[in-house]
């Protein structure tokens, strides 16, 4: 089993914001992936993007350039 570690878990309000991120990460190639969302979690969306810690700062400017409105940002085990 692979062990868990401590990670960044953003949340979206639908799927297409989850996508739109997915899209514009891959495309400036930053931190991360879309995972399902963390059962700890709840949001909207089934659909998280989910980095190392220290892309917080780069992914929340990344997504305020890009007009994308997270749900939730949270620190957990994934």
């Amino acid at each position: 089993m692979i062990k868990k570690t401590e990670k960044l878990v953003i949340t979206f309000y639908t799927t297409t914001a989850a996508m739109a991120m997915e899209r514009i990460c891959k495309e400036r190639g930053a931190d991360g992936r879309l995972i399902p969302v963390p059962g700890s979690i709840s949001a909207d969306c089934g659909l998280a993007w989910c980095a190392k810690n220290e892309s917080e700062d780069a992914l929340l400017e990344l997504m305020v350039a890009s007009g994308i409105t997270p749900q939730g940002i949270y620190h957990c085990l994934v």
